[in-house]
């Protein structure tokens, strides 16, 4: 691993534990096992090593929706269609690999944590964790969800109260195992529950799907 790289592991490291407030250059530094002139070598200061782990975390989240095969926001219309096709079983395999990847990724689940400590001290922390685990999810999901009603995937009802219904569960079981990810499959199980809830509220041929994929 390069001294850049030992850079983000070390300070996310800390940030997740410490918080970012409550760590210094020095103790990043240190934790690399070089000076502190050295690491200014490689960034200009602490804000920009938070700056890249943010860039980071975004461009793991978007990897990890490439290897699912989930389209972006721009592309709507595909989506749908992905999940339209998708039965309810399929539903919960995609749910479950969402779920692990941030309950369990050792960058991911860091990062979240780093958030959540720092949410409270700093205004800005604040604003990436609402954005990044808050507002562009729902926003996704509702443009999804909206896409998928018009499509006649999903009953009528409004797709912002749909994208809550469906996100804020799952965020809450995030929370409720972050500190116990060796209890995944009770995390499984409900995270179970929730889908099959969701999706015989919602879902408007829900039955016929499945019958199909059997």
């Amino acid at each position: 691993m390069r001294t850049k790289e030992r850079i983000i592991e070390e300070a996310l490291t800390l940030f997740s534990t410490k918080g970012y407030e409550g760590t210094s250059v020095k103790n990043i530094a240190e934790a690399v096992g070089i000076k502190d002139s050295s690491l200014y070598k490689h960034y200009k200061s602490k804000k920009e090593i938070f700056d890249t782990i943010v860039q980071e975390m975004s461009s793991r989240m978007e990897r990890m929706s490439q290897t699912l095969g989930l389209p972006d926001e721009a592309d709507m219309e595909r989506a749908a269609r992905i999940y339209r096709d998708l039965t309810t079983e399929g539903l919960i395999q995609l749910s479950r690999q969402i779920f692990l990847f941030y309950l369990k990724d050792e960058f991911a689940a860091r990062f979240r944590r780093m958030l959540t400590i720092e949410q409270y001290r700093t205004k800005e922390i604040y604003g990436v964790y609402r954005k990044l685990f808050m507002e562009d999810s729902i926003a996704y999901q509702t443009a999804l969800f909206r896409e998928m009603t018009r499509w006649g995937v999903l009953k009528e009802a409004d797709p912002a109260a749909m994208a809550m219904n469906f996100y804020a569960p799952v965020f809450f079981l995030l929370n409720k195992y972050d500190q116990e990810p060796e209890r995944e499959a009770e995390a499984f199980l409900e995270l179970e529950r929730h889908v099959r809830e969701f999706a015989r509220i919602y879902a408007r041929s829900e039955e016929g799907n499945d019958a199909e994929e059997t």
